[in-house]
């Protein structure tokens, strides 16, 4: 007799960005943003675990238990900390959503996608080379381009306009509307319902850090 066999869900949602009170509010925290609003909404508190190089806090989403994790390393070595807790959580990388900046995107704009390349995204490069694959999921947080490749890392590393931070938040709100999907392994949905609701925002192919 066959057996009904369900997608497995998120399990683990890994935000990007760089330790410091120097980078708090920088654009390319915006996956630490993403983290640090779902651990509040959630009443949880993040403490540091040292052989997760990072630091954790666990969540209770759609009535699922669901790890968060911050890497403490800088984002360009942010793969020892997601494939360590990957290991000692018994995680799939299929299983977990890595929230990240993505120039490619206008402010506020938000995507999900699961696998291909890095794009340029340091965080995402550093994971890839130490899982040797991309089949995870990821959540483009858009946060606009200067226009230029040479104003990229001041941009990057630079707080965002009022406009766009509010911008951002929203669209890091709307993320989290659609988690308990994604938890329930309704990936599919998840994305037509967050893809649908950001309608509107266009897409630019530039390149990413």
């Amino acid at each position: 007799m066959p057996l009904l066999v369900r997608m497995a869900g998120l399990r683990l949602v890994v935000g990007l960005g760089n330790p410091g009170a120097e980078y708090l509010r920088t654009r390319h925290n915006a996956g630490f943003w993403f983290a640090d609003a779902l651990a509040r909404g959630q009443g949880a508190r993040f403490g540091f675990d040292g052989k997760l190089h990072g630091e954790t806090c666990k969540a209770n989403i759609g009535g699922e238990p669901v790890w968060l994790l911050k890497p403490a390393t800088f984002m360009n070595k942010s793969g020892l900390a997601v494939v360590s807790a990957l290991r000692y959580y018994k995680i799939e990388p299929e299983q977990c959503l890595v929230v990240h900046d993505d120039l490619d995107l206008p402010a506020g704009a938000v995507r999900i996608k699961f696998d291909g390349g890095h794009g340029g995204q340091n965080g995402l490069r550093d994971i890839m080379a130490h899982l040797g694959h991309g089949k995870f999921y990821r959540l483009r947080v858009g946060i606009g381009h200067p226009g230029h490749r040479d104003r990229v890392t001041p941009w990057v590393l630079g707080r965002p306009s009022a406009q766009d931070e509010d911008a951002m938040l929203d669209g890091i709100a709307r993320a989290m509307d659609v988690l308990p999907l994604l938890v329930e392994g309704q990936f599919d949905k998840a994305m037509q319902q967050l893809h649908t609701a950001g309608a509107g925002n266009g897409e630019r192919e530039t390149g990413n850090v």
